[in-house]
């Protein structure tokens, strides 16, 4: 079972971005949608009364959320989603790999264009229309396996340089996380040092992430954008991951912290949904900082 779950903010349109990125990638469906109470809500959420507050979605398997709320956070290049496709499984890998990129780089944002790279034969980055980052990379089949799709990392502006702090961080705080491939800057190249990650990617609940230090100055950081919801059992796990992750006070809400790097967290309970589906359910939580169970009514 996938215990961190990213999730991602939309501008109104979750439902939208949902229907499309299960339309686009191979084996996705839509596995669930939460709704706004239909009364009760503060004011700065009436209008979203009775429309759709998350849709839980699946590509080949790996979970999503995304929330359907305002604009108050855009999504960022620090957090994007590499894609593997892997020649060793997949014949048609390549022209697999055009297909998905062509659909995300319609009215999207190419940020690296599809082409061979040192370290790819075929590599591109690019944001589609909702603003969400997608790294498209033909694997090399002698190479370790990888799930099909990692959330990545990227280390830059105020946090430049601390990506491998980050993943000795992350692995110690998750249970037997570990650091897996790393790779560090040949030479110096833009505000990265030859002590800089180029690449590294850990293992957090045998689920993996990829880590690496921008080559390039970047103005843009992790934001809300695109958290990572952990799913614990109890409050005694709800409260050591709280304790462990959150250092920045004023940005505890509704069970959302941010670490020291930056990046967002939501701290909840595996079955989140059966606590708030309720009005009462859902006022309560926006009542909270970190997730207290015995307060829910």
């Amino acid at each position: 079972m996938q215990k961190i779950v990213p999730s991602i903010w939309f501008d109104h349109n979750a439902g939208e971005a949902a229907a499309f990125y299960t339309r686009v990638f191979p084996n996705a469906r839509v596995t669930g949608v939460q709704y706004y109470p239909k009364k009760g809500l503060p004011d700065f959420q009436r209008e979203f009364a009775g429309k759709e507050l998350a849709v839980e979605f699946e590509l080949d398997g790996h979970r999503f959320v995304g929330i359907n709320a305002g604009p108050e956070f855009p999504v960022t290049p620090a957090i994007s989603f590499m894609v593997n496709f892997d020649p060793s499984l997949d014949d048609a890998a390549r022209s697999h790999l055009e297909d998905l990129w062509n659909a995300l780089a319609d009215s999207g944002q190419v940020m690296m264009p599809l082409g061979e790279y040192p370290f790819s034969s075929y590599y591109g980055w690019v944001q589609d229309k909702y603003g969400v980052g997608w790294q498209l990379i033909l694997t090399d089949p002698a190479a370790e396996l990888r799930p099909y799709i990692v959330p990545s990392l990227l280390f830059g502006a105020e946090t430049q340089n601390r990506a491998a702090e980050a993943a000795d961080y992350y692995t110690s705080v998750f249970p037997d996380g570990w650091v897996g491939t790393t790779a560090t800057y040949p030479q110096p190249t833009g505000p990265a040092t030859t002590d800089s990650v180029m690449y590294c990617d850990i293992e957090l609940f045998g689920q993996w992430f990829a880590l690496m230090d921008s080559g390039v100055e970047q103005t843009q950081t992790f934001s809300p954008g695109v958290s990572f919801m952990i799913e614990c059992a109890d409050q005694a796990e709800i409260d050591r991951y709280w304790a462990e992750l959150s250092t920045v006070p004023e940005a505890e809400q509704c069970g959302w912290l941010v670490d020291r790097f930056g990046v967002s967290w939501q701290v909840v309970p595996t079955d989140l949904a059966a606590y708030t589906g309720t009005t009462e359910g859902y006022l309560a939580m926006l009542s909270m900082k970190k997730i207290q169970l015995d307060q829910f009514a």
